[in-house]
C-alpha cells in the first residue's frame, strides 16, 4: 500500500536524505561481515523528527543500494507515495519493522539477518547463554529466542517487541528463521547484529568442547554498565569562544 507524500518540513527533508544515504550504506556492512547471502537480510533506519522510517527494497542486490532506491515509508508500512524508490516494492519484512517502530518509540533502527551461526541457535530454538564478557557488554545477558512467525504480516513485529520489552539484549532469535537486532539509530543495530553472530559463533565452539562456564549475574550486571557507560570516549566538548 501507499500513503501520499505530505508536505515536509525543509528539516525534515534533510532527515530523510541522511536517513536514506546512512541505510544504503550500512548495508554494507551486512555483506563485509558476511551476515547474508543473495538479496536476504535488510536494515531500516527511523527518520529523526518524523513519523516516518526507510527501508531496502525487496530483492534488489547490496550492489545496486543506492540512497535512491531505499524506500521511505510511514509507520503503518505503507510506502509514501511520489518519494524516490516509492516505485518498488519494500523488503518482506516492512510489516515487522513498522511494528517494531510503532510499539518501541525508543528504537531508531532494525536489522534481519540469516546470519549463519545465530540462525543456527534460532533453527534449535534455544536463547545464546551469557557465557562470555562480550556478550554481557553488548546484550547484557542471553539473547533470546522469539516464537515462530510468518513472514509478510505484523507476526514477525508482534514477537520481536514481545520478546525484547524489558530485555536487556538488543537481538531476538527468532524461531526457525533468524536474527532481528535494534538500536538506537541504524548503525547501532548493525553493530548488534554484528555482535550477535559473533558471540553465536564462539559460544557455539566452546560448547563443542564443552560446557560452558557461568558468569554471575552480578558480574554481568557490572560488565554490561560499565561497558555502556564507562566505555569508550567521552563525547567531545565544544570549546568556548
Amino acid at each position: 500500500m501507499t500513503s501520499p507524500r505530505a508536505s515536509l518540513s525543509p528539516d525534515i527533508d534533510s532527515a530523510i536524505a541522511r536517513t536514506r544515504a546512512d541505510v544504503a550504506a550500512l548495508h554494507a556492512e551486512l555483506t563485509r561481515y558476511g551476515l547474508v547471502i543473495w538479496t536476504g537480510g535488510n536494515v531500516s533506519g527511523r527518520v529523526p523528527g518524523a513519523d516516518l522510517f526507510v527501508i531496502k527494497p525487496s530483492g534488489v542486490g547490496y550492489d545496486d543500494l543506492t540512497p535512491e532506491n531505499q524506500i521511505l515509508c510511514d509507520l503503518d508500512g505503507n510506502v509514501v507515495a511520489g518519494s524516490p524508490g516509492s516505485d518498488k516494492s519494500p523488503s518482506s519484512d516492512t510489516a515487522a519493522h513498522a511494528y517494531v517502530y510503532r510499539h518501541m518509540p525508543e528504537v531508531g533502527g532494525v536489522v534481519h539477518t540469516h546470519s549463519t551461526y545465530a540462525t543456527a541457535w534460532a533453527a534449535r530454538g534455544e536463547s545464546i547463554p551469557c557465557v562470555i564478557t562480550a556478550m554481557a557488554d553488548e546484550f547484557g545477558g542471553p539473547i533470546p529466542v522469539g516464537p515462530f512467525a510468518i513472514i509478510g504480516d505484523e507476526s514477525i513485529g508482534e514477537g520481536i517487541v514481545a520478546t525484547l520489552t524489558g530485555h536487556r539484549s538488543r537481538a531476538v532469535l527468532m524461531q526457525n528463521h533468524g536474527v532481528f537486532t535494534i538500536g538506537r539509530d541504524a548503525r547501532d543495530a548493525v553493530k548488534a547484529a554484528v555482535m550477535a553472530e559473533d558471540v553465536a559463533r564462539t559460544v557455539h565452539i566452546a560448547r563443542q568442547l564443552g560446557d560452558p562456564l557461568p558468569i554471575p549475574e552480578e558480574s554481568i550486571d557490572a560488565l554490561f554498565d560499565r561497558y555502556q557507560n564507562v566505555y569508550g570516549q567521552a563525547p567531545e566538548q565544544e570549546i568556548p569562544r
